[in-house]
């Protein structure tokens, strides 16, 4: 019987106090945008809670009241973040072009997000989906892993319970994570030679777990490689979108 994979422990919540109100709420709001910015052009190591109150044109109290310290603030951006992936990959999926394609597509437009993000939101280069620690980095992976299949469960019928299509998105997320990594490294808006290897090898590993038979990769190694021109192309329009 296969093992569970291991999951590691969440950190715990990192608001001090969740907003009731519709002002509580666009202050939070105004006060992650703020963070996201200082982010952006001074980097982690410079944010601090009052560089964000200043920018955000509160007083530092009502970050105090949100947040106990700078990587607390940064921990709810990254869920924002997460959230807001989530939101954006939901939105491209319940398309009917989108719906009917397949997960090829699905993933195609995974990856597509991601660099639509990297590209445009403010901060997202330096707290993507987690603070800039090791440790919780992976801790944030597990959890992309797990969005993303609780996300396609519906559309492609997949059991979110079966821990070893759950370890096949985990190993899909890290691979991709350090695969557009290197895209960036080597190119500001990602190298589109390395995207499109990305996409093409995505295909290819998950298609013995989402092509049906679970099993034999030979076949279905062809069949990922179905349309990789298009698949590079994506990866340049959603930059550019």
């Amino acid at each position: 019987m296969q093992q569970p994979t291991p999951r590691p422990v969440p950190p715990p919540g990192s608001l001090r106090r969740a907003p009731v109100q519709q002002r509580s709420a666009q202050r939070l709001a105004r006060i992650l945008d703020a963070c996201a910015h200082v982010l952006e052009e001074s980097g982690y190591e410079n944010l601090s809670t009052r560089s964000v109150a200043v920018r955000a044109g509160v007083p530092i109290g009502s970050v105090y009241r949100f947040f106990p310290n700078k990587r607390a603030m940064a921990e709810a951006l990254a869920r924002r973040n997460l959230n807001a992936y989530a939101d954006r990959i939901t939105a491209r999926l319940t398309t009917p072009v989108h719906a009917s394609s397949g997960w090829r597509r699905a993933m195609d437009v995974v990856i597509d997000e991601y660099l639509a993000m990297k590209r445009t939101v403010p901060g997202f280069a330096l707290v993507e989906f987690t603070v800039p620690a090791p440790r919780a980095a992976r801790q944030a992976n597990y959890e992309v892993a797990d969005r993303l299949l609780a996300l396609f469960a519906g559309p492609l019928g997949l059991d979110t319970t079966d821990e070893r299509l759950r370890t096949s998105f985990l190993v899909g997320v890290e691979t991709a994570d350090a695969l557009l990594q290197l895209a960036f490294r080597t190119d500001p808006e990602g190298d589109p030679a390395i995207v499109a290897e990305t996409k093409l090898l995505l295909r290819a590993y998950l298609a013995r777990y989402l092509d049906g038979d679970g099993g034999d990769g030979d076949r279905d190694g062809g069949d990922a490689g179905e349309g990789e021109g298009q698949g590079g192309g994506d990866a340049v329009d959603a930059g550019e979108g």
